[in-house]
């Protein structure tokens, strides 16, 4: 089963590491879950890809630091029904190569990509959390 190419709005499975959790120490996210790539850009020598990943979660974020995902959207995923958001108050930036990234199942990979407008607007949230740096961005090698 091969590892598919990093893109905006594939949904992976990764053990993402909160904010929280890298300030008081932690190294590796304590469990593994679902989340967006907001974006991936390769090195310019040809080697891995570094990609930018938001986490889905059930716990319903403050205002305007989650986009809730739709229902529809979750069956396609085939995620469970209970609500969910996707954080856009802080990101993991990674390798495409951290062994944190696992297949999602046994017969594949990556969940499948969210829709289109649900990507541009995740990105869209990102970046102007950027601009205003409030954004937090938790580095991990």
């Amino acid at each position: 089963m091969p590892k598919p190419e990093p893109a905006s709005g594939l949904v992976i499975r990764y053990d993402y590491l909160w904010r929280d959790e890298a300030k008081r120490g932690q190294r590796d996210g304590s469990k593994d879950r679902p989340c967006v790539i907001v974006v991936a850009i390769q090195n310019v020598q040809g080697g891995d890809f570094r990609t930018l990943v938001a986490a889905v979660t059930h716990t319903e974020p403050e205002p305007e630091e989650g986009i809730e995902m739709p229902t529809k959207v979750k069956r396609h995923l085939g995620l469970d029904k209970d609500p969910s958001w996707i954080i856009v108050s802080e990101v993991n930036e990674i390798d495409w190569s951290d062994p944190g990234i696992i297949p999602a199942s046994k017969e594949k990979w990556e969940y499948g990509f969210v829709p289109a407008p649900l990507a541009a607007a995740l990105r869209d949230a990102i970046l102007a959390r950027m601009t205003k740096k409030n954004l937090q961005i938790i580095r991990r090698k």
